[in-house]
């Protein structure tokens, strides 16, 4: 039941990050999902896509009337992103076979290498907003081939882990497509949310079975959460949020590879 309750709140603070931020409240999901509720990591990656899609829409909303968001950047990044997504989750995600390697009496499962990959992931992405870097924010040249690239590794990993992408977003945004930090992080709502669309019609067989009044409650509260974020985004400076976020994603990380290695390879 504590756990249930801390999942909840976790809810609501997914929710606050994605209207912060533009992203990273995404990538707890799956953790949340995984060790509060006890969902199946796979599962897990189609539930998330669900709550951070609703999520998503909400403060897309918010940043369409605050006029935060690029609509030729969404085209060319989030095509790209949606069309890869929609071949992961729908044709490449069912050829990992449910044991991928076994040597002895330990045995690497699909659920274990997702939460692996997701691990992983968040260590790159927590080390990223640590990290201070400063971008130039300027549209008059933009790359587009790195934009596009980068649009279809966020589509393939949004596939594969069940995220919304907005930790690759955002800084793709910033550095390949010149947005200033308010309107790149109103853009990549719009790209997570098509992202999460895609990605729920490309599993559309296991949306039917899903628990849709948890997934409900959850999405609701992630929903108070965003708008909450999307309010405070005009008072609170965007780089003094995004080390401790950061360090809150390497800490998690760091807690989530400690719990893989004592269930998994300390046997």
């Amino acid at each position: 039941m504590i756990t249930h309750l801390a999942g909840y709140c976790l809810c609501i603070f997914i929710g606050f990050s994605l209207g912060l931020i533009g992203g990273g409240g995404s990538i707890l999901t799956i953790p949340m999902l995984v060790f509060c509720f006890g969902i199946d990591p796979v599962l897990a990656t189609t539930y998330s896509l669900f709550i951070v899609g609703l999520t998503a829409i909400s403060g897309s909303i918010d940043h369409y009337r605050m006029r935060n968001i690029d609509y030729k950047t969404v085209l060319l990044f989030g095509i790209p992103s949606v069309i890869v997504l929609f071949i992961m989750r729908r044709w490449l995600l069912g050829l990992i076979p449910s044991t991928i390697l076994r040597t002895g009496t330990w045995v690497l499962s699909r659920s274990l290498f997702t939460m692996i990959v997701f691990s992983i992931t968040m260590l790159v992405a927590g080390w990223s907003m640590v990290k201070k870097k400063v971008y130039a924010h300027s549209q008059e040249k933009l790359r587009y081939p790195q934009l596009i690239l980068q649009g279809c590794i966020t589509g393939a990993i949004t596939g594969f882990i069940g995220i919304g992408g907005g930790f690759i977003i955002v800084p793709s945004l910033v550095l390949f497509a010149g947005l200033p930090m308010k309107k790149a992080i109103g853009t990549s709502l719009v790209i997570i949310t098509l992202n999460c669309l895609v990605g729920l019609l490309g599993n559309i067989e296991v949306v039917e079975s899903l628990n849709y009044l948890l997934l409900s409650t959850m999405a609701a509260l992630a929903i108070v959460g965003i708008l909450i974020g999307t309010w405070s985004i005009r008072f609170i400076p965007d780089k003094d949020l995004k080390p401790v976020f950061g360090w809150i994603i390497l800490v998690l990380s760091a807690v989530i590879f400690v719990r893989i290695f004592l269930e998994h390879f300390n046997k």
